[in-house]
């Protein structure tokens, strides 16, 4: 299954804009965290990174441990905190000079709106970040690496919702990165805001099978979008999970000989995906009849007029994509049977039209 998918999603890079692209309304929430109370992260929905990855330290020169101490994250009154804090701390035969947390979400996701409401940390050296990766790196401590991990960074595909450096106050910037631009990467947007640290902002990303948007309090202010999307640029037709953590300092900028302890606070994460609704199906102006319906495990489709057609998707109940086909006779070959019970939806795109049909598999 997993090859056909692999097989697809290169049949649709090289494809590029001949295929009308779907646009989901991402207005069903999936997965949250409303940090309501005080006390311990919910580790149902968070785990705590802390593995050095290559046994000695952390990426880009930061100087801090991540810990699963509660003096580093915890939740209180309503508000996950995040706190990075000077202190000298021995962990795996290493001594750093400061502590944070780095969490993982238990939830991984492939398309959909995630916003998040926060207050971020203040002083020089700071580094705060929500962001995603890949569910199949292979990072070593990960949450997901040693059950799914199969690829290796950047190939894995990384976006980066926020990211704030204190030495830089008030200036938020986007990223993405792959194989075709990682590192000091050329994938970048940015926009100043008022205050981070002392007030809440929204911070959000949109992603569909075309395009990433990422916003800032609802205003838009960088839109991934390469052409034409090939592996390398465009890894992100898989499932991605969640992280919040803090960083202290990298090999590129230091950190305030002064600062003493500082904190992201965050008041709820929310993950949204298309609900059957925003699919809109029309059957009824559509040059394809199916039967039966609903249908245990032969399936037949019946194209009117023998209208042409420019391609046909078919996605989950929840909107995810998880078939392209290129011709009729790619949809009639398919092995319907092997779908699990549930309900679907394949749109069809004819002339310069789409049409969308409901498919329900007992």
């Amino acid at each position: 299954m997993f090859k056909r998918f692999f097989t697809i999603s290169f049949l649709l890079f090289s494809l590029g804009s001949f295929f009308a692209q779907f646009n989901p309304v991402f207005d069903n929430l999936v997965w949250a965290d409303e940090f309501n109370g005080s006390g311990a992260i919910d580790d149902n929905k968070w785990f705590h990174q802390t593995l050095l990855p290559n046994g000695t330290s952390w990426w880009n020169g930061e100087q801090q441990h991540y810990t699963d101490e509660i003096t580093n994250s915890y939740v209180n009154n309503g508000l996950l905190n995040i706190v990075a804090i000077k202190e000298v701390y021995s962990d795996q035969g290493i001594t750093k000079n400061y502590t944070s947390a780095r969490l993982n979400s238990k939830f991984a996701f492939t398309y959909g709106r995630v916003e998040v409401m926060a207050k971020l940390p203040y002083g020089e050296g700071t580094w705060p970040a929500i962001w995603t990766l890949g569910k199949n790196i292979t990072e070593n401590g990960g949450f997901w690496a040693s059950t799914f991990g199969t690829t290796g960074w950047p190939a894995c595909g990384e976006i980066d919702i926020m990211e704030h450096w204190g030495h830089n106050p008030n200036y938020i910037q986007s990223a993405l990165h792959n194989s075709f631009s990682s590192g000091n990467t050329i994938n970048h947007g940015g926009i100043m805001a008022s205050d981070v640290a002392n007030d809440f902002h929204l911070y959000a990303m949109e992603w569909t099978e075309n395009e990433i948007k990422f916003s800032l309090d609802s205003v838009v202010f960088y839109e991934y979008n390469p052409q034409p999307k090939n592996i390398a640029n465009w890894p992100y037709f898989q499932d991605q999970y969640l992280l919040l953590n803090i960083a202290m300092g990298s090999s590129w900028f230091s950190i305030d000989p002064f600062f003493n302890s500082s904190k992201m606070e965050v008041d709820y994460v929310r993950v949204y995906q298309a609900s059957p609704a925003s699919l809109s199906p029309n059957e009824e102006t559509s040059p394809l009849s199916i039967y039966p319906m609903p249908y245990q495990e032969e399936i037949s489709f019946f194209f009117k007029d023998n209208l042409p057609i420019s391609g046909a998707y078919l996605y989950t109940f929840l909107g995810k994509q998880i078939k392209l086909f290129s011709s009729k006779e790619d949809i009639n070959n398919y092995s319907w049977e092997s779908l699990k019970s549930g309900t679907y939806f394949i749109k069809i795109d004819h002339l310069e039209k789409s049409t969308t049909h409901k498919i329900i598999k007992l």
